[in-house]
Order: C-alpha cells, then structure tokens, then sequence
C-alpha cells in the first residue's frame, strides 16, 4: 500500500473522482424499479453519462438488462467512484473491499450510523478508519449521491432526478440533507437556475461542504456556491474554502437550520448565554463573507444579487423603491424594514431629476409612477435617475399586474436598466408571473416573488463583510460544560497578560484585622471563589463601605450571605476594589465555540445584559478597526458618544479592550473556553477604561495562574 494511497486524493484529484469520474460502480443496485437503489442506473442512463457504469450485485447475473458483477473485485477495472446502495453492514464491507482494491472515492447512501445511537457511532469510527488507513476518501453516510449536470454525471438516489432537461448552469450546491438538492433542482429550475452540480454531504465521516467545494473553486464553469447547513462540523474547511472562494471572485450565500439554546443554557458567563449556537453560526458565516439567508426562497433567489453586489462598507446601506402598485411597494418597505434595512427617500437633487424626465416622486420614500409606471419610458426614465442617484446602494423596481399579462412589456424597462447601469437593481414582481420572472432571471436581474424572501436576499447581500483572512486558533471540541473557573483575582492576573487594564485589587481574608489598603475608601467587596462565578446572585458583594470597621463587617456577612445561599462551599477570601465610576459601562468577552473556535463579543453591561441582547460579535482575534465596528453596532453605545450633550465616554479604550481581550484566543500556554469583564467601566473621553469584574473558564488541565493558598497578600493592579 503506497503513502499516496493512505493520504486519499484531494483538491482537483479529489474534484475529479468525485464529479467526473471515468467510471462508476453502483455496490447493490436493485433490479426492481421500484426502489430507491434501481434509481441511480435509470439516471445515468437516461441523462447520457459518457463513462463506464459497472453493476455490482452479487445476486443476480443481470440488473435492469444490463450484466452485473459481484463484487468489485469481479470488475474489469478500479472504478474511479463507487456509489454503496446497500443497508448498513453491507455498507461498511463495501468499503473495506473499495479500500483494497484502491477506489478513490465512495459515497454512502445508508443510514444506521451516529444518528442511531452508541452502536451507530462505533459503526461511523470504522467508516472513518477504513478510509484514513486505505486512502479512500468517503461521502455521506447518509449521502443521497452527487449531480454534475455539465458531465451528465447524475449519481443520486433522489428522486427529483428523474427531472427531464436538469437546468444547466453556474451554481453549485452542498447540502447535508439529501433530500434538499432534490428541493433545490425542482425549485431552482422553475425560478430559471441552472446548476453546475450539487451533492449531497451527509454525515461528513470525511468529506465536509468546505473540502468538496474547495475542490472545485477553479472550475471555470461554477461562478457561485449555495450551501445547506444542518450543522457547523469541520469549520475550518468551510472558512478555508470561503476566503478562498473570495479571493476568485466566486460569491457563497448560506441557509442554515438549527437554533439550539442548550449551549446557551450551560454557559457561566453572560457572553456564552448571549453567544449561543445560532448567534456564532451568524458571526462565523458573516466573518468569512458568506451570505446568511432565512429563507429557503431567498437561498435559490439571491445569487444574481451578489453577483452584482459588492460587499459594503461601514455605511449604512439604502434602498430606492421604484414602483407601479403602491401596495405592493409597500409590503417590499415593511419587510425591508423587519430585516433593518433603510429605505431611503429620494434627494432633493433626485426628485429635481425626477421631475425633468415628468415624473412627480411626491414627498415619501416610494417613488410611485401609478399606472403611468405600466409605460416603457417612463419606467426605464425613472430607473434610470435612480441608479444614478448617489443616495442609493441599490433599487428595487416593483412591477404589477402588467408583469401577468404582459410580460414583455412590465420587465423590459428593468432588463434594460440592469444592462446600461452598474448600480444594482432588482425586480419584485407581485402577480403570479412565472414567465416575466423567467426573463429577468435569463437575464441575470435579481428578482423575487414575494416581499418577504426579496427583503431577505437584500439583507444578507448588505449583511456580509469582508472575509478576515487572519485565524486564532483551530475549534476545540470541548463539550459546553466543561472545564473550570478561575477565581478573579486569577482572572485579572490572565487580562492583564494581553494587556486589558483593571481597577486596583487587595485579597484579605475574613476574619483577619482589615490591613492598610493601597486606595481610599469607600470601597466594594466581593467573595473571591472560583465556584461562584454570579456573586449577587448569593449575596457575595458589598457597595460603598466607608472605612476599615465597615469592611470587616462587610466580610463577615458576605460570608455568613454566600454559605446559606451555597451549602458546602466555605468562604475565606474577599477581594475589595475601590469603588470605581466612569460615564457608562460595557460588557467585554470571549467564548470558545467547540465548532467554529473563538468569539470574541461586546454587550451592554451590568445585570440586565441578557435580557436587552445589545451586543455584537466577530470570530477572534479582532483588529481595531473591527473592534470600531463592533462599537457602532451597539446601540447602548451611542450614548457613550456624546449623545444628546451627554458626557462622551472613551471608546477607543473599549476598541483597545475588545482587541486585548480578543488575544486571549492566542495565548499558547493555557485554553481559554470563556472569558468576561463585566462590566468595563468606561471613563470620560481620553480618561481610559478599567475592567472592574472578571470571569474566566480554563479548560481543566490548565493550572492556576497562582495557587489560591498562596494569593492572600494585599496587591494593586495596573490602572490606565
């Protein structure tokens, strides 16, 4: 067995097995049309696929009137891709045989594997074994097949394949569901999309969405990627895929099911409650440039936008709304609105312009030509002022019954616009009106059937950044509740490593005389306890303790407060701060996600943190100029910038803050899962910030900072 065998095929090695393989073999074909595994031999038969289809059924001589073979060693050839259509066990010897015999790739219809409990996960490690130590590389479990429409490669099991003239075209689509490239084909080819291929994932025991379509990001022929994502298994090839993906030119938008709150539920801190799945999901997609959909519709609907739409920059983006049915216009503004995207009201300037060419665009947001709007020449003169006017990002045109019964005549004046302008334009067509969307989309002009999926295309095309091409560190998959807390006098210890100042700390000890402290009162005090990772919540902090006498009493009920509240846990140490005040106060931190790695996030601080989910996110480590963009996501942050006369709060410390606190994601010598400030008190303008509570989870082998026995002497930290 050669070294070259045990690696498997990648890149355009891996492209070729996989989407034009020389030759195929279908392990357990059925003879019986009725079936699921007779389907792939019908489909390659009746799309034309030009390579050889090899038979395998060891049970019959023929099948479907073609002659079989079987097993694989029987064949007269190593096929190049080996489709496996048996049952679960059959499946795995199937392998092992593809293995020995040096098949490139296989794909798994069958199920019965991690999602069939403890026995189905030890069958998924010995697909997983078989293919690292023969080299072959495998798709699914779980996988319906692979379509390369260019090739006439139709290798599926899905049903929707049995689809007559499979639509042609550039985009390419990996779904973990199976079922959905079926979805994507019907619906894309009556929306007018034509496809390059589409595969099914599945299970990704080794071939993820981010490998396969890597693979094929230098095919001239795919000029875009639509994904389905059940999960975020094996982001690191998905993120190394998208840069890359940028870097071509190549646009990706994604939809992804799944909103699960049990990592949220497990999380110590605020950040890991606010940070949950989905949340990180979102900020991942968008930290690679992909573009997120809600809709299934918007997923098939969106990629003539984004081959029009660069990326933005930090501006607000608008949207011009030029229409002929004021209702229709105004549920496309509603649902834009939803999505928080600005409608913009035409200039002054515009509406001069407007009503040169004699049109009267009134005083609101909708440029409503009523029925005059029905003409070509009106529609194409106010079109044509709109994409000229510098106060919009793009256009919308809704068109409406003229779109019905005179196709030609309502979109026309779009696909002319479209043509002769470069500012992005797209078409909202509120009848049933199959035939003139048909021409907008040949025309390649986004253009939408509903408001509510033609908003949503618009707010993920404005919604993507710019790819960060920088990493921190590869996922950890440690499970939610897992690891350790430190106490905050650790904590501080840790922040201040990568920079993050603190308010000046001294640890005492309850029940001792109060030592000389190195501030002035008055002063809060906290319980210092690695296992209390909430002190309010058990009554283990004191505010505003005017002098040594008040301390130590304050000690004492903080102590008699906490063991009540916390049966078995014994409490020694205090940890006393002056009592610090800025202008406001925020909420830093950084969570470990176990399948996309670091986040780092900025909330508006204090207790009520959860509740108002004021926050913004971004993989990390974050850059400055990321951490200013964060700043102007949070809306409780616009009261920090002088709002109204108030007092404007230092936000390039926050931006500073945002970015030490990111590096923690880099530290090479502990493992950061979570880490908070809460709250970053924020001073005046030029006055700096102090983190004025900490919390951090280690993993568990990480050791202490310093040992807890040891840390009983009175010390300062660092202000700004």
């Amino acid at each position: 067995m050669s070294s070259t065998a045990l690696k498997g095929c990648t890149g355009a090695a891996l492209a070729e097995a996989l989407l034009r393989p020389r030759s195929v073999a279908l392990v357990g074909v059925s003879d019986d049309i009725a079936k699921t595994a007779a389907r792939p031999l019908r489909f390659l038969r009746r799309a034309g696929y030009g390579g050889a289809v090899y038979s395998v059924n060891p049970t019959r001589a023929t099948v479907q009137g073609e002659p079989a073979f079987a097993s694989l060693s029987a064949l007269p050839e190593r096929p190049d891709h080996a489709f496996i259509l048996t049952g679960t066990d059959a499946a795995i010897a199937a392998l092992e045989e593809c293995g020995r015999l040096g098949v490139p790739v296989a794909t798994i219809l069958a199920g019965g594997f991690s999602e069939a409990g403890e026995a189905g996960v030890e069958r998924e490690k010995r697909l997983a074994e078989i293919g690292r130590s023969y080299g072959v590389r495998v798709l699914g479990p779980s996988s319906i097949g692979v379509v390369n429409v260019q090739e006439r490669l139709v290798l599926t099991a899905n049903a929707a394949f049995a689809e007559p003239d499979l639509p042609d075209g550039g985009v390419f689509v990996a779904s973990h569901s199976g079922s959905l490239i079926g979805a994507m084909l019907s619906r894309g080819k009556a929306r007018g999309v034509g496809f390059a291929g589409l595969v099914s994932v599945g299970g990704e025991v080794d071939l993820s969405v981010g490998e396969i379509c890597e693979a094929t990001l230098d095919d001239p022929k795919i000029g875009g990627y639509l994904l389905f994502l059940e999960s975020m298994r094996n982001a690191d090839a998905l993120r190394r895929f998208a840069l890359a993906a940028a870097e071509r030119g190549k646009p990706v938008a994604a939809y992804k099911l799944g909103r699960s709150a049990e990592a949220a539920e497990l999380a110590v801190s605020h950040t890991g409650a606010l940070a949950g799945e989905d949340d990180v999901a979102d900020t991942f997609l968008r930290d690679c440039g992909i573009a997120r959909v809600e809709s299934f519709d918007g997923l098939l609907e969106i990629m003539p936008l984004l081959n029009r739409m660069p990326v933005t920059t930090l501006r607000q983006p608008a949207v011009g709304v030029v229409t002929t049915t004021g209702g229709g216009a105004a549920m496309a503004i509603d649902q834009l609105a939803v999505r928080g995207v600005r409608v913009a009201a035409p200039s002054p300037d515009t509406v001069r312009r407007l009503a040169e060419v004699g049109i009267v665009a009134g005083e609101g947001r909708l440029v409503d030509l009523t029925l005059a709007g029905t003409r070509y020449d009106v529609m194409k003169a106010a079109l044509g002022v709109m994409q000229t006017a510098p106060e919009f990002d793009l256009v919308l045109a809704t068109v409406g019954s003229s779109a019905r019964f005179q196709p030609d005549l309502a979109v026309a004046p779009v696909i002319d616009s479209a043509r002769e302008h470069d500012k992005p334009l797209a078409a909202f067509i509120v009848p049933e009106a199959p035939e003139a969307l048909l021409r907008l989309s040949a025309a390649g002009v986004p253009c939408f059937r509903a408001p509510e999926s033609g908003a949503d295309v618009i707010a993920a095309a404005f919604n993507r950044r710019l790819p960060r091409p920088e990493l921190a560190t590869p996922p950890l998959p440690v499970p939610p509740d897992a690891g350790r807390t430190i106490d905050e006098a650790e904590a501080y210890r840790l922040f201040a490593r990568v920079g993050v100042p603190h308010a000046p700390v001294a640890v005492l000890t309850v029940g001792e005389p109060v030592p000389e402290l190195p501030f002035a009162y008055p002063v809060v005090a906290k319980v210092l306890h690695p296992d209390i990772a909430h002190k309010t919540d058990v009554g283990g902090v004191a505010l505003n303790i005017a002098d040594a006498g008040a301390l130590s009493a304050a000690m004492a009920a903080i102590r008699d407060r906490v063991e009540a509240a916390r049966p078995g846990v014994g409490v020694r140490r205090i940890l006393v701060q002056p009592m610090t005040r800025g202008v406001g106060e925020v909420l830093v931190g950084l969570r470990r996600d176990p399948q996309v790695g670091p986040v780092v996030m900025l909330a508006a601080g204090g207790v009520l943190t959860e509740i108002y989910r004021d926050r913004a996110l971004r993989l990390a480590p974050v850059d400055r100029a990321t951490a200013l963009e964060m700043i102007g996501e949070v809306k409780a942050l616009q009261a920090l910038a002088g709002y109204r006369g108030r007092a404007a709060g230092d936000l390039g410390a926050v931006a500073d803050a945002l970015v030490a606190v990111s590096r923690l994601a880099l530290l090479d010598d502990v493992t950061v899962l979570e880490a908070e400030i809460n709250p970053l008190m924020v001073m005046a303008d030029g006055q700096g910030a102090a983190a004025v509570d900490a919390l951090v989870r280690l993993t568990t082998a990480d050791a202490p900072a310093q040992s807890q026995e040891d840390d009983t002497e009175t010390r300062s930290g660092r202000n700004r």
